[in-house]
């Protein structure tokens, strides 16, 4: 019956992966498993022939005598040359995956199970790299919302509180007054120099020059004050 089920299995699995399974022997072949991330491996307008890089691993299968009776002897490597994924390390990550394929072990004893093998270590694997590629976007996204919310800070004023606003306002009141206060000084200042101005312009010469305010005093300027004593002489008399 082992015998049998491996190469009616191994016919199947020709006929469903054509180009992605290798004998190595009768009873060993490993099977090429790409692996889908999201992400395309290249432009779509570029050549069919362009490198796919997309993250690759193999499954390699090896028959015991009374498989499916008895499991499969299972390993699983990295392509020659491949190229190394941020977030998948065979080396590392072997045990890991080889550990998700032990319940569908067990529960596919007795029964053709490299297919389904197939398909469960991929999904491991792609949802192995989604985690990692996840943790790597929330700590980027952590490290934008602290970068944000310092920028927000910065056009943030203090929160107000009673006292804040009461000694906000005393502060607004003393502005105020000391403004007031400038405006009434000013003026007082330009009132006193209009004063000064009026009472300058009603001086005589004489006046202007007895208060030292000009140099020098027209004769004809102390010839109407002459003409105005004589005057008021006359109009005593």
């Amino acid at each position: 019956m082992g015998i049998e089920d491996q190469k009616e299995e191994r016919e199947v699995l020709e006929s469903i992966f054509p180009e992605e399974i290798t004998d190595v022997s009768d009873t060993e072949f490993r099977v090429l498993i790409k692996l889908d991330v999201g992400e395309p491996s290249y432009d779509e307008d570029e050549d069919d022939d362009e490198e796919d890089t997309s993250p690759k691993l193999i499954l390699n299968v090896q028959y015991p005598p009374d498989y499916p009776d008895e499991a499969p002897r299972l390993d699983i490597t990295q392509p020659p040359n491949a190229p190394k994924h941020p977030y998948l390390d065979i080396q590392n990550d072997k045990s890991r995956l080889l550990d998700s394929l032990t319940d569908t072990i067990t529960d596919n004893l007795g029964m053709q199970m490299i297919f389904t093998l197939v398909t469960v270590l991929k999904d491991s694997a792609e949802l192995l790299i989604a985690e990692r590629a996840n943790a790597k976007q929330a700590l980027a996204d952590i490290e934008a919302a602290k970068v944000e919310e310092a920028e927000n800070a910065k056009f943030q004023g203090e929160a107000v509180t009673r006292e804040s606003f009461l000694a906000w306002r005393d502060k607004f009141r003393a502005e105020l007054e000391e403004e007031e206060r400038r405006k009434v000084e000013e003026k007082e200042v330009e009132d006193k120099k209009k004063r000064i101005v009026e009472k300058e312009k009603k001086l005589t010469g004489r006046e202007l020059w007895q208060q030292g305010l000009v140099g020098k005093v027209d004769e004809e300027d102390e010839g109407d004050d002459l003409e105005v004593d004589k005057l008021k002489i006359s109009a005593a008399s």
